[in-house]
């Protein structure tokens, strides 16, 4: 069948959500209930796994998997579920009563001596540290500026033109060996790993895995363009000073120059996206609707959150 062999294989479970899930992705057996989302972990691995699955069809799919089960009714409803259990404790959880120019200024606070991941392995991070960190990230960096490219339908005017530039220089600006995706993927060749899309998803822990379905849930949804927008914000503004500690980790271990390289390409890039995300992507997008200014603020506040959870656990897997 047409489009059956694309795309990575299907994961291990982590509970009854998933396996119900993939066992029904697989073998064509019954879907759970959505109504057991209910009572999950909204940022537990199965939950996580679960909806991590039901966004991948949006993707690149499964091998083995039918792509028209990427607009099946009863699946769709399922994957709701588990949206609406993430989004309450989101807004729950990672709301802040702040105002949004406060946020934006917050962003570009750096400490003289931090204690997250960047500093850690700039600092004492050996090459198992940093090759966790890439296995990690590769389940969004592999399809770095995928999940952003959706909200792309749901602006325009200035907001639409600086969103398509930013996108246009993380696709590499028209050149395949410049696509950042592809220079990530160079980064784990550096590193001894695999570089197979969707090839570490089940070493993916729960706190990535919900940092990558947050950008999906954002990016599909128009309702929630301003909080994409607000995410896209933080995700720019402070990639710059981090991805400097990390090119210093690579250069400092030794892991290789493509390695070093796709944090230094992020610290040039990033310190111009900055200015356009902030000025026209945001500014743009307040002009024609200043109503979705808590939204925005809510996607920053929700990056922050997510990012502080996996930072936590990676730190104290590390230092385990």
């Amino acid at each position: 069948m047409s489009g059956i062999r694309t795309g990575p294989s299907l994961p291990r479970s982590r509970g009854p959500l998933s396996e119900g899930l993939i066992r029904c992705l697989r073998d064509g057996g019954p879907l759970p209930d959505p109504a057991r989302a209910g009572d999950a972990d909204p940022y537990g691995d199965d939950l996580q796994l679960a909806l991590y699955v039901c966004y991948e069809l949006h993707y690149r799919g499964f091998h083995g998997v039918r792509p028209e089960l990427e607009w099946d009714p009863p699946l769709l409803a399922v994957r709701a579920a588990l949206e609406d259990r993430f989004l309450t404790a989101l807004r729950r959880d990672a709301t802040e009563a702040a105002v949004l120019d406060d946020l934006l200024d917050g962003l570009l606070e750096e400490p003289v001596r931090g204690s997250g991941v960047s500093w850690f392995l700039q600092d004492r991070g050996e090459l198992r540290h940093l090759r966790d960190y890439a296995i990690q990230r590769s389940l969004y960096h592999l399809k770095e500026a995928d999940p952003h490219a959706w909200v792309l339908p749901r602006l325009s005017g200035r907001a639409k033109a600086g969103m398509a530039a930013i996108e246009y220089d993380e696709f590499g600006g028209g050149r395949a060996d410049r696509v950042h995706a592809r220079l990530f993927a160079d980064l784990m060749e550096d590193l001894d790993l695999d570089t197979a899309y969707g090839g570490y998803l089940d070493e993916g822990r729960a706190p990535m895995l919900a940092l990558v379905n947050m950008m999906s849930l954002f990016g599909l949804h128009r309702r929630l363009r301003g909080a994409l927008v607000g995410h896209f914000a933080a995700v720019e503004i402070t990639s710059s000073p981090a991805s400097r500690r990390l090119a210093h980790a690579m250069k400092r271990t030794g892991a290789g120059p493509a390695a070093e390289f796709f944090y230094t390409e992020h610290v040039e890039a990033d310190a111009v996206h900055e200015q356009v995300v902030r000025r026209d992507v945001i500014g743009g997008l307040l002009a024609d609707e200043p109503g979705l200014a808590p939204d925005i603020a809510f996607g920053i506040t929700a990056t922050s959150f997510l990012e502080d959870r996996l930072g936590e656990r990676l730190l104290a897997d590390w230092q385990a």
